[in-house]
């Protein structure tokens, strides 16, 4: 008995050592590219209460604190097919990807750029969640939970 509770000590600070010595190797090599790709963030997500069955619209915040551009290249959630839209002198179209500039802030908002909810499979009601997953051009895709708002709502911080 004596001898395997030794032998089990013996075993979890080897491998406690062992751990500790790859996670500050690992964190180093993190460190080091941390400047080198983009880091990519989303806050201020929402989308307004649809006034219509079969369209809706998206807004969030998207940051990146890293030292490389990024894009913002399509989105997709279970309700319906997602596009991305640009407005340009008040003339929304649709585009193929937005960028998220290094060290900088891709923002959707109402009257600017957004994300569009068409031929929706359901009608999402105020208190609820639409899941959407934010696909990139270089980073991982991002899952968001995007609170369904009142159709009048505005957000204070202005995104």
């Amino acid at each position: 008995m004596r001898r395997t509770a030794v032998t089990a000590a013996l075993l979890t600070g080897a491998l406690a050592l062992a751990g500790c010595g790859s996670d500050s190797a690992a964190d180093s090599k993190a460190e080091s590219k941390a400047g080198s790709k983009a880091e990519i963030s989303v806050s201020a997500a929402y989308m307004p209460q649809p006034v219509s069955d079969s369209m809706a619209a998206g807004f969030l915040t998207i940051a990146n604190k890293g030292g490389t551009a990024d894009a913002l290249t399509s989105v997709t959630s279970d309700i319906g097919e997602v596009t991305v839209h640009e407005t340009v002198d008040s003339a929304m179209q649709e585009v193929k990807e937005l960028p998220v500039p290094a060290h900088g802030e891709l923002v959707l908002k109402s009257g600017g750029n957004h994300l569009m909810f068409e031929k929706l499979k359901r009608k999402p009601k105020q208190g609820e969640t639409v899941s959407v997953e934010l696909h990139f051009a270089q980073s991982d895709p991002v899952t968001v939970k995007m609170p369904v708002k009142s159709a009048t709502y505005t957000p204070h911080s202005g995104h």
